[in-house]
């Protein structure tokens, strides 16, 4: 991956998903909590393929998952997307994050959307994205609104019903 797949914040570093990243991807994405909205609790062997998947899109699409990195750290908190939703080529870019449970309330989350956000208007130069949420998700669809992000309805993507909410630039 080339550096301009990184971006910094004012408190986040986000980088590409990287084989180093297994052990603390693994930790998130086992936790029960963290993947209550979003399927099932993942293997290791599941995120370790999942990182080869999300490399693989990086050099196609030149866009998909970071690990998110407390900055000047090496303390993984979370990841954050933009990709196609539901994994559909002809879709509209979604982004998406999610957090390990220690690091919820602290406004990681918007600022990791907003910079996802701000990577697809600015460097990939779409000017319409989108974000989706399980409706009970009520934390995911704060940061949604916090984003400047509007409702559009309930909608069936990744085959579970989802609210749907979206931005153009």
């Amino acid at each position: 991956m080339t550096s301009d797949h990184t971006i910094t914040t004012e408190r986040l570093h986000l980088t590409p998903f990287a084989p180093g990243h297994t052990d603390a991807l693994f930790a998130m994405n086992s936790n029960p909590d963290v993947m209550r909205y979003l399927g099932d609790p993942q293997t290791r062997d599941e995120t370790a393929a999942g990182i080869v998947r999300v490399q693989a899109r990086w050099e196609t699409f030149g866009y998909a998952w970071w690990t998110i990195f407390l900055k000047d750290t090496d303390t993984i908190i979370g990841a954050a997307c933009l990709q196609n939703l539901a994994h559909k080529e002809n879709a509209p870019l979604e982004i998406g994050w999610r957090l390990m449970p220690a690091n919820h309330g602290k406004g990681y989350a918007t600022e990791a959307g907003q910079a996802a956000m701000d990577f697809g208007f600015e460097r990939i130069g779409v000017d319409y994205l989108c974000a989706v949420t399980d409706p009970e998700n009520i934390a995911s669809q704060k940061v949604m609104q916090r984003l400047g992000m509007s409702y559009v309805g309930i909608q069936t993507h990744y085959d579970v019903p989802c609210v749907y909410y979206e931005k153009t630039k």
